[in-house]
């Protein structure tokens, strides 16, 4: 691994992080990876939690500073990593979410159909990769989980990886809510690998059990705060609203980044024209969506301008969690009202009131369990964390429903 000189960036949660070769560098520079600048890493959650302004490409970087600290631990182990797949674990998490479009998960399939930010991530990297002539395979084989060390993928994608390590303490810090801080360095230091898994030495239990809670924490209080769903979900209509008025003759102001989403189809899984798309797709970033919607503050299309003005303004739909039984009945009662103080199409007024289910869970034991690491009879043995935690399944799950309505309605 060819190394830089002195490249280093100062981070708030970690301090100083250094830029560990020249090949990483040019790919920090490459402007597929500045455009991370320009996509908020928690949406509009800046309007609950004013703080929260922090981008994908915080993110990335804090994220690849914990990969070299886990690479380190691993080898003070005895566990083998060479040069070349640390440099490919490193280019591979910087890169883990370079397929975001605006706003992150706000807007993952409004824009783009069929296809994960996953996805498109891995095309960028399959791109980069003919950009700097091949350097990059090892990295998209670790990330596709097709290299022989599985545990390598696992630093980068599974229920103890650095990318939540890092997003945890991250969003946790500029949202400001504290129930979100997990001990990364403790977790890290506990790593191990066994029997070719990512595990955990048993030492680290409990601070597996404070991670898990601080995950459901996380998302209770801020990834599925009901105010930042509001302001979400009404994003996605607007952008909705923008696509149908765009392709039925409709006047709408869109900035030239957009108009291509907006007007054509986009298929990001066409692999004949996939270097142009993911040129336009790279062009697309928050800028694209907030300066079109203060535009469409004066729209003469009601909908558009309603909505548009909801968000600019933050007077957000009114949101209620409500039993799933209600549902039916309170949407029949507010479209009701609507009716009366409006005078729009009944299509559009879906729009105007609808139902929102979340639903989540923080540990998935039957999809990638945690596996500890424990000596017994001078013999090491695993067993699942379910095993010797107070395991709650019904716990673990997160089911919430919503009624999001106008705000001009009291109900």
């Amino acid at each position: 691994m060819k190394k830089t000189k002195n490249k280093i960036l100062n981070d708030p949660i970690y301090g100083f992080i250094a830029i560990p070769s020249e090949l990483i560098y040019k790919i920090i520079e490459h402007p597929y990876f500045q455009r991370l600048r320009r996509i908020s890493q928690l949406g509009l959650s800046y309007l609950v939690y004013p703080g929260a302004h922090h981008t994908r490409f915080h993110h990335a970087i804090g994220a690849m500073h914990l990969m070299q600290k886990a690479i380190r631990v691993l080898r003070n182990k005895n566990i083998k990593i060479n040069s070349k797949e640390e440099e490919a674990l490193l280019i591979a998490i910087l890169l883990h979410d370079i397929g975001h479009g605006p706003f992150s998960h706000a807007l993952e399939h409004s824009l783009v159909n069929n296809i994960s930010h996953e996805k498109i991530s891995i095309q960028f990297m399959k791109e980069l990769n003919k950009i700097f002539k091949n350097k990059l395979s090892l990295a998209i084989k670790i990330f596709q989980n097709n290299y022989k060390k599985k545990y390598l993928h696992e630093l980068i994608s599974s229920q103890i990886d650095v990318d939540r390590l890092d997003y945890l303490n991250r969003d946790s810090f500029y949202s400001g809510v504290a129930e979100g801080i997990v001990n990364s360095t403790r977790i890290i230091d506990m790593y191990n690998v066994y029997q070719g898994k990512l595990v955990l030495d048993y030492k680290g239990l409990y601070t597996i059990e404070k991670f898990l809670l601080s995950r459901k924490l996380m998302y209770l209080q801020v990834y599925m705060h009901k105010t930042v769903l509001s302001a979400e979900h009404t994003l996605m209509n607007i952008l909705k609203r923008a696509k149908y008025l765009a392709n039925n003759n409709h006047e709408i102001f869109m900035t030239k980044n957009l108009q291509k989403f907006l007007k054509e189809e986009i298929d990001m899984n066409n692999q004949k024209n996939l270097t142009k798309n993911l040129n336009y797709f790279s062009n697309l970033d928050d800028y694209d969506i907030m300066i079109s919607i203060k535009e469409w503050q004066n729209n003469n299309d009601l909908i558009l301008s309603m909505l548009s003005k909801q968000i600019i303004e933050r007077k957000l739909h009114k949101i209620k969690e409500v039993d799933k039984k209600e549902l039916k009945q309170m949407t029949k009662e507010i479209t009701k009202k609507l009716k009366k103080k409006y005078t729009i199409n009944n299509s559009d007024l879906e729009y105007l009131v609808f139902s929102i289910q979340t639903k989540h869970k923080i540990y998935v034991p039957e999809k990638n369990p945690i596996y500890i690491l424990k000596e017994k009879n001078n013999k090491p043995e695993l067993s699942g964390i379910e095993k010797k935690l107070n395991f709650n399944k019904k716990q673990n799950t997160i089911i919430k429903n919503f009624i999001c309505y106008h705000p001009s309605i009291k109900n």
